[in-house]
């Protein structure tokens, strides 16, 4: 409604509207967004909800991230063994004394060790394929072999450095080099013809219980 100031009328309009203002506590009845104490504060509450949102979100957002820094980097609490496979097989032939003592000189964890059995039932630190590379045989056991046999085989020119003399260590042999000096030794146990698995784990048991059991 539009407020005109001609004439009596106009007048007694004007104060009817101001009577309707004053009496609705100081609001016009006819505002099209009136603003009251309850929609005040809940604009109040809205703000101070939203205030309070971002710290929140933040503070979750930063535990988050703690939590996968501490996953990425726990390890390094905790860290890995490192083992050598045959010994130091990258500058020597593997499973021979040789390699063994290159891989203590590095300080490793562990030295894992091949184990084969010859066909009089003595154990060696050889893999058939590496016996196989040392004969230029393919068709070569391990099992098949005497024990005079595989220690009169020659593994010097087997890796890129001479090393004379180079010899098939026996499992005693490779256990008494490296088993004081590592903190810990896998025994990876070759199982192949002619006798495969029969009697294999009790021979190495052997060894090590008459290795390392106190006299």
């Amino acid at each position: 409604m539009a407020i005109t100031s001609g004439g009596t009328g106009g007048r007694r309009r004007q104060a009817a509207l101001l009577r309707r203002h004053i009496g609705h506590g100081g609001r016009w009845r006819n505002s099209r967004f009136p603003i009251t104490r309850l929609s005040f504060r809940f604009v109040i509450i809205s703000l101070a909800f939203v205030a309070l949102l971002a710290p929140i979100f933040f503070h979750f957002r930063l535990r988050r991230f703690h939590q996968m820094q501490s996953r990425k980097c726990g390890w390094l609490n905790d860290p890995p063994l490192v083992c050598a496979h045959g010994g130091d097989s990258t500058n020597a032939f593997r499973n021979t004394m040789t390699a063994y003592r290159l891989a203590l000189r590095s300080q490793v964890d562990c030295i894992e060790i091949d184990v084969s059995r010859s066909f009089d039932r003595v154990l060696f630190a050889l893999h058939d394929r590496d016996l196989q590379q040392i004969s230029g045989n393919n068709a070569s056991k391990v099992g098949h072999l005497s024990m005079k046999e595989i220690k009169e085989l020659d593994v010097s020119h087997q890796s890129a450095q001479k090393f004379d003399h180079e010899k098939i260590p026996t499992i005693e042999e490779a256990l008494t080099l490296i088993s004081d000096s590592v903190r810990q030794v896998v025994l990876d146990a070759k199982v192949g013809p002619p006798s495969y698995e029969r009697g294999l784990a009790k021979d190495i048991l052997s060894v090590v219980s008459l290795l390392f059991t106190p006299p």
